[in-house]
C-alpha cells in the first residue's frame, strides 16, 4: 500500500527527542469505514485545534484494528481529506491492524496478572440470563455482564477473553469540558471484553496501548466515546501507564438526532475546492461553536485556521 505523505510532517526528524520537547501530545484516530463527515471532521478539528492552541503535537493514527468493518481505501481518503483541510500531522500514520503484537503483549501481561478470564457467552445467552434476573433491556442497549463465566476456569479456544474487575471498581476523572465525572464500572458495565472469540483485540485494549506507547497526553474526541472512558482508565491504571487529560466534545447529530456515521448514511465532507473546503470546516466551526466574523473573510484555508486557533485559546479549555 502506498502511504499519504503528510506534506509538512516531521517525519524525517527524531521522533524520540521531538516527543520531550513537547508536554503536550494529542491525537485523531479515526476508524476507516468511510471518507470524514461533518462529524468526524468536527472531531479532528477540535483535537488539532487543542493541540496547536497547546503548542503542542498532533498524531493521526488510524484505528482498524476491527478489520471486517473497515472499508478498502478509506483510510488514504480520510489522509487526504485532512490535508485539504490543512490539518496536518507531526509523525507517522500508525495503522491499528499492524501492532497486534503490540496488543497481545499488553494482555499477556494482564493475563500472567491474573486479571482475565476466558469467556464463551453469546449476546444472545448474556440477555437470557439478564432478564432471568429481572433486567429489562431496550433495543441495542449495551449489556452489563452478569459473570456467567467468571469463575469457570474456561480453556476453550475460540473464547473471548475479558478483564475481571474488582467487587467495587468506581473510576473518577475530569473532562475538561464536563468537569468531574465518575462510573461504576462493575455495576454500570460489568467484566468486559479485551480480545474477541474470533482472535480481534477491541477498541478498548487497542486505543489505551496506542496511547500509552505513542506518549499521548491529551485525549480530544467526540462524546459518543465518552462512555469508553472509565473502561480505558481502568486499563490504564492495572497496566501501569500514564493517564491523559481528556475533553469530550459535543455530537454532530443529523434531524432525527442520531449521530452521524455510516449506519445512519452521513455524507463525506467535499474537499474538492478551496471553497467547500472552507464551507466544511466553517460547519465544523460552528459546530464547535468558535465560528464568527473572525472567520468569515479570509481567503485562504491556512489563514482560517491561523485565526481559528487563537480563538481557541480564548476558549480556556
Amino acid at each position: 500500500m502506498n502511504t499519504l505523505q503528510n506534506p509538512q510532517s516531521s517525519q524525517g526528524s527524531s521522533q524520540e527527542t521531538s516527543r520531550q520537547a513537547f508536554p503536550y501530545r494529542g491525537r485523531f484516530a479515526p476508524s476507516p469505514t468511510g471518507p470524514l463527515h461533518a462529524g468526524s471532521l468536527a472531531s479532528a478539528l477540535g483535537s488539532w485545534l487543542d493541540a496547536r492552541a497547546h503548542g503542542g503535537q498532533w498524531l493521526v493514527r488510524i484505528e482498524d484494528v476491527d478489520t471486517p468493518r473497515t472499508v478498502q481505501g478509506s483510510d488514504q481518503i480520510i489522509l487526504q481529506q485532512l490535508i485539504a483541510c490543512g490539518l496536518y500531522w507531526d509523525e507517522e500514520v500508525v495503522w491499528q491492524s499492524k501492532r497486534t503484537a503490540l496488543y497481545q503483549a499488553a494482555l499477556d501481561q494482564l493475563n500472567k496478572d491474573q486479571m482475565t478470564y476466558r469467556c464463551i457467552c453469546s449476546r444472545k445467552h448474556i440477555e437470557e440470563t439478564l432478564r432471568a434476573n429481572g433486567a429489562e433491556l431496550g433495543r441495542h442497549e449495551e449489556l452489563i455482564y452478569p459473570g456467567n463465566c467468571r469463575n469457570q476456569n474456561r480453556h476453550e479456544e475460540k473464547a473471548a477473553i475479558r478483564v475481571s474487575l474488582p467487587s467495587s471498581c468506581v473510576l473518577q476523572f475530569k473532562d475538561r469540558m464536563k468537569g468531574v465525572q465518575s462510573q461504576d464500572l462493575t455495576t454500570q458495565v460489568g467484566d468486559f471484553v479485551l480480545r474477541r472469540a474470533d482472535g480481534l483485540f477491541t477498541y478498548q485494549l487497542a486505543v489505551v496501548v496506542d496511547d500509552h506507547l505513542q506518549d499521548i497526553t491529551h485525549i480530544v474526541r467526540g462524546e459518543d466515546l465518552f462512555s469508553n472512558t472509565a473502561r480505558q482508565l481502568y486499563l490504564q491504571q492495572i497496566l501501569g501507564y500514564q493517564i491523559p487529560s481528556y475533553l469530550h466534545l459535543p455530537l454532530v447529530t443529523n434531524a432525527a438526532g442520531e449521530k452521524l456515521s455510516k449506519q445512519t448514511q452521513a455524507l463525506g465532507i467535499n474537499t474538492n475546492t478551496k471553497e467547500a473546503t472552507l464551507d466544511a470546516l466553517n460547519t465544523a466551526a460552528s459546530h464547535l461553536d468558535i465560528w464568527g466574523d473572525a472567520l468569515k473573510p479570509l481567503s485562504t484555508i491556512d489563514e482560517w485556521l491561523s485565526i481559528a486557533i487563537k480563538i481557541w485559546q480564548h476558549k480556556g479549555w
